[in-house]
């Protein structure tokens, strides 16, 4: 691999996310299908919702970038912050304890086969220890067999497994809930990984 960084998305970033999401299978959903409670909206009007996040000072998630392209992303935040989860019954609160959640990842096609995946999860830990969490959660997914990249959006278990996380909960067979504590002995920021 070439040289690979990482920064959270901001208004300065805004145009590599909005070049990195121009492709069929993210340009509708904007990633916002997990942070509102009820419709899932239009391409145009999840784009702009998402803006507001990130005009308004919100970190929706962060972007890899592939020397200075972007090509990869995932979704992390606060719990609170994706309503849908709270009524899922797959990906519903195992506990009260407060915790950031990773809802999604995307990679683009020319960047898949390089482990960015990975990599993006290690920088949402990283990230997410920097802002204080405590706790991280994702809910992947764990069919046993090789699935087509663009049904792996929550990710495979087997690589949240690597990083340390461990099932608490699983409401369906190939839907477990993991966790990975954060202890705050690294609060340095992530901007890059090389």
């Amino acid at each position: 691999m070439n040289r690979f960084e990482v920064h959270p998305v901001t208004k300065e970033r805004w145009g590599d996310l909005v070049a990195l999401f121009d492709r069929p299978i993210v340009r509708t959903c904007f990633c916002q299908y997990y942070r509102k409670g009820g419709d899932t909206g239009t391409g145009a009007r999840n784009r702009r919702a998402m803006q507001r996040l990130v005009d308004g000072g919100q970190v929706p998630g962060l972007i890899g970038y592939v020397d200075g392209v972007p090509l990869a992303w995932v979704s992390l935040g606060p719990r609170e912050g994706y309503d849908r989860l709270q009524r899922s019954p797959i990906m519903k609160p195992v506990d009260d304890r407060p915790v950031w959640s990773i809802v999604c990842f995307f990679v683009a096609p020319e960047g898949r086969g390089r482990g960015l995946a990975a990599r993006m999860l290690d920088a949402a830990i990283a990230y997410a220890r920097s802002q204080g969490a405590r706790m991280l959660e994702g809910y992947p997914v764990d069919r046993g067999q090789a699935s087509h990249p663009d049904s792996m959006f929550f990710g495979a278990k087997s690589m949240f497994d690597q990083a340390g996380f461990r099932e608490v909960a699983r409401r369906k067979p190939t839907r477990p809930v993991v966790r990975r504590t954060l202890r705050p002995r690294d609060r340095k920021p992530v901007t890059k990984a090389t």
